[in-house]
Protein backbone atom coordinates (compact mmCIF):
# COMPACT_ATOMS: atom_id res chain seq x y z
CA UNK A 1 0.00 0.00 0.00
CA UNK A 2 2.92 2.44 0.09
CA UNK A 3 2.81 4.76 -2.43
CA UNK A 4 -0.44 3.92 -3.54
CA UNK A 5 -2.82 6.26 -5.17
CA UNK A 6 -4.99 5.25 -2.11
CA UNK A 7 -1.85 6.69 0.38
CA UNK A 8 -1.51 9.58 -1.36
CA UNK A 9 -5.34 10.23 -1.43
CA UNK A 10 -4.95 9.84 2.47
CA UNK A 11 -1.76 11.98 2.68
CA UNK A 12 -3.20 14.92 0.57
CA UNK A 13 -6.26 14.98 2.60
CA UNK A 14 -4.36 14.92 6.29
CA UNK A 15 -2.73 17.89 4.59
CA UNK A 16 -5.75 20.01 3.83
CA UNK A 17 -7.02 19.00 7.37
CA UNK A 18 -3.61 20.41 8.56
CA UNK A 19 -3.67 23.58 6.35
CA UNK A 20 -7.54 24.51 7.50
CA UNK A 21 -6.82 23.79 11.29
CA UNK A 22 -3.86 25.90 10.57
CA UNK A 23 -1.21 23.39 12.52
CA UNK A 24 2.62 23.30 11.90
CA UNK A 25 2.95 19.75 11.56
CA UNK A 26 1.75 16.34 12.32
CA UNK A 27 2.92 15.78 16.00
CA UNK A 28 1.98 15.29 19.28
CA UNK A 29 0.63 18.96 19.82
CA UNK A 30 -1.48 18.59 16.73
CA UNK A 31 -2.99 15.89 17.59
CA UNK A 32 -3.63 17.65 21.06
CA UNK A 33 -5.06 20.48 19.11
CA UNK A 34 -7.16 17.64 16.90
CA UNK A 35 -8.66 16.51 20.46
CA UNK A 36 -9.97 19.79 21.29
CA UNK A 37 -11.41 20.68 18.00
CA UNK A 38 -13.27 17.28 18.08
CA UNK A 39 -14.76 17.87 21.09
CA UNK A 40 -16.48 21.26 20.08
CA UNK A 41 -17.47 19.30 16.92
CA UNK A 42 -19.57 16.54 19.40
CA UNK A 43 -21.98 19.08 19.83
CA UNK A 44 -22.28 20.74 16.80
CA UNK A 45 -21.38 18.43 13.99
CA UNK A 46 -25.22 17.36 11.75
CA UNK A 47 -25.36 14.38 11.27
CA UNK A 48 -25.08 14.35 7.21
CA UNK A 49 -21.81 15.37 7.94
CA UNK A 50 -20.43 13.11 10.03
CA UNK A 51 -18.71 10.64 8.18
CA UNK A 52 -17.29 13.04 5.60
CA UNK A 53 -15.72 15.15 9.37
CA UNK A 54 -14.63 11.29 10.37
CA UNK A 55 -12.81 10.30 7.27
CA UNK A 56 -10.63 13.95 6.96
CA UNK A 57 -9.84 13.76 10.95
CA UNK A 58 -9.06 10.35 10.42
CA UNK A 59 -6.51 11.17 8.07
CA UNK A 60 -5.22 13.55 9.90
CA UNK A 61 -4.59 11.41 12.85
CA UNK A 62 -3.41 8.48 10.75
CA UNK A 63 -0.53 10.96 9.25
CA UNK A 64 0.21 12.06 12.48
CA UNK A 65 1.04 8.67 13.59
CA UNK A 66 2.89 7.79 10.43
CA UNK A 67 5.09 11.00 10.78
CA UNK A 68 5.68 10.58 14.75
CA UNK A 69 6.09 6.84 15.25
CA UNK A 70 7.28 6.22 12.01
CA UNK A 71 3.97 4.29 10.71
CA UNK A 72 3.04 3.57 7.40
CA UNK A 73 -0.74 3.46 6.08
CA UNK A 74 -1.67 -0.15 5.60
CA UNK A 75 -4.36 -2.54 5.28
CA UNK A 76 -5.54 -4.35 8.03
CA UNK A 77 -6.18 -8.07 8.58
CA UNK A 78 -10.09 -7.10 8.16
CA UNK A 79 -9.43 -4.73 4.92
CA UNK A 80 -9.99 -1.56 6.57
CA UNK A 81 -6.94 1.04 6.09
CA UNK A 82 -5.14 1.75 9.14
CA UNK A 83 -1.59 2.71 10.08
CA UNK A 84 0.41 0.04 11.11
CA UNK A 85 3.81 0.92 13.53
CA UNK A 86 7.12 -1.48 14.13
CA UNK A 87 5.35 -4.42 12.66
CA UNK A 88 3.18 -5.29 15.45
CA UNK A 89 0.32 -2.72 15.56
CA UNK A 90 -2.72 -1.61 13.64
CA UNK A 91 -3.94 1.45 14.84
CA UNK A 92 -7.39 2.22 12.81
CA UNK A 93 -7.79 6.01 13.31
CA UNK A 94 -10.77 6.61 11.87
CA UNK A 95 -12.49 4.74 14.51
CA UNK A 96 -10.61 6.36 16.91
CA UNK A 97 -11.81 9.60 15.79
CA UNK A 98 -15.44 8.05 16.00
CA UNK A 99 -15.15 6.76 19.02
CA UNK A 100 -13.88 9.99 20.36
CA UNK A 101 -17.17 12.08 18.75
CA UNK A 102 -19.00 9.36 20.58
CA UNK A 103 -17.86 9.16 23.77
CA UNK A 104 -15.77 12.24 24.64
CA UNK A 105 -13.30 13.22 26.37
CA UNK A 106 -12.70 9.73 28.18
CA UNK A 107 -11.68 8.14 24.61
CA UNK A 108 -9.74 11.23 23.57
CA UNK A 109 -7.17 10.66 20.60
CA UNK A 110 -4.46 12.51 22.26
CA UNK A 111 -4.55 10.11 25.00
CA UNK A 112 -4.35 7.32 22.78
CA UNK A 113 -1.23 9.46 20.78
CA UNK A 114 0.10 9.42 24.19
CA UNK A 115 0.33 5.86 24.81
CA UNK A 116 1.69 4.88 21.87
CA UNK A 117 5.79 5.58 23.06
CA UNK A 118 4.09 3.06 25.85
CA UNK A 119 2.84 0.23 23.82
CA UNK A 120 6.37 0.15 21.38
CA UNK A 121 8.47 -0.48 24.54
CA UNK A 122 6.08 -2.98 25.67
CA UNK A 123 7.83 -6.65 24.91
CA UNK A 124 5.49 -8.20 22.95
CA UNK A 125 2.86 -10.36 23.92
CA UNK A 126 3.70 -14.07 24.81
CA UNK A 127 2.18 -16.77 22.40
CA UNK A 128 0.90 -19.44 24.23
CA UNK A 129 1.73 -22.98 23.15
CA UNK A 130 -1.53 -24.84 24.20
CA UNK A 131 -5.12 -24.44 23.38
CA UNK A 132 -7.89 -24.39 26.07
Amino acid sequence: MPDSPQVVALQTAAEQVRQQLNLPAFNADAVTHLARFIEVQRAELPAAEREGVVMALGCFLGQCLVQTYRGEWAAGRDGTTGVGIANRFFFNPFQLVNTQLNEGESASVATFFASVPARLAAPPAARKGWIS
